[in-house]
């Protein structure tokens, strides 16, 4: 008996089966995946390639870049409110004093200011006013004009490519007044030319006194902000620009210069210093304004005029 048990026993201890320790894999095997992912997320499948090759398109495209805004700014008196709003100068709100002497300008200025539709108007009191223009003399009227939305100088360039036409843009060095920018942006704008590049500091910007001598023409011709100008320079001549530098003592006369009738940056100094050192060394040409009449300099505005006339010669 003892025996059989002894067999009985041996059989039993080699029987099959699940043994303590096993960390659960045989219940684990029984779980399912989850649910099946999409066909775009799916390796290898073509909804998957297609959306991996859309994102590198995407990831590829250029962003828009722009030269950043101005500052907004405030037109204070009488006189200055009717020329700007009668000059085209861009504006988002007209202060009005209340109880103000309604003489011929204030009846001409609400005038115009009615006339824009998107012009709120407001009537303020007069320490109100007095406040917002830290004491100016206002005469009760005071014009916000909106911060300038500036391009970048990639923008100009293609905006000319966008025409099939070779780019003709002027880039200032160093003019520091407001109505020099505005005769120039009005001379590019006269000339055909894509724009004006400035730079970012100790430059004149797109005031409203920049809008006012432009007369109108700054809505319809860009105006660039370089952080650098002559890395901007640099820019355009690897881009296939030629940049050609206004200089007193330049080896070259305007009008002997063929290539102003390619794609060029015509590159203006100011009137006292001229052009800076880096911008002039930068520059592959340098050329002169012949004046028989002893004058020394030019201002920007009439200097950019000159080599617009030459430049839009060459093209026509």
């Amino acid at each position: 008996m003892a025996g059989n048990s002894q067999r009985r026993n041996r059989r039993t201890s080699n029987k099959k089966g699940a043994q303590v320790g096993s960390g659960g894999k045989r219940r684990r095997s029984l779980e399912g995946k989850g649910p099946t992912p999409p066909a775009s997320a799916r390796k290898g499948h073509v909804k998957s390639r297609v959306a991996n090759a859309k994102a590198k398109q995407a990831a590829r495209r250029p962003v828009a870049r722009r030269g950043g805004k101005g500052t907004s700014e405030m037109v204070v008196g009488r006189n200055p409110v009717f020329e700007a709003l009668r000059d085209g100068v861009p504006a988002t709100m007209l202060y009005v004093q209340q109880y103000i002497d309604n003489d011929e300008r204030v009846r001409e200025a609400l005038q115009l200011a009615t006339g824009r539709g998107n012009l709120h108007i407001m009537e303020a009191p007069r320490p109100e006013l007095d406040r917002m223009t830290n004491g100016l003399n206002h005469q009760g009227l005071v014009l916000q004009v909106p911060p300038y939305e500036y391009a970048h100088p990639e923008d100009l360039a293609a905006s000319a490519a966008d025409h099939n036409e070779d780019p003709l843009i002027v880039a200032l060095d160093g003019v520091t007044d407001p109505r020099n920018l505005g005769a120039v942006v009005r001379s590019v704008s006269a000339f055909g030319g894509h724009g004006v590049v400035v730079p970012e500091r100790r430059a004149a910007g797109m005031s409203a006194g920049a809008w006012k001598t432009s007369a109108g023409t700054a809505a319809r011709t860009p105006v660039a902000r370089a952080t650098n100008l002559t890395r901007a320079l640099e820019s355009y001549q690897k881009a296939g620009l030629t940049v050609v530098g206004l200089a007193a003592d330049g080896e070259h006369e305007v009008g002997d210069l063929e290539a102003l009738g390619g794609p060029v940056v015509i590159v203006i100094g100011s009137e006292g210093k001229g052009l800076s050192r880096l911008v002039g060394e930068t520059c592959d040409y340098l050329v002169r304004i012949p004046m028989p009449g002893g004058a020394e300099s030019l201002n920007a505005g009439v200097a950019a005029g000159v080599v617009l006339y030459e430049a839009a010669k060459r093209r026509a």
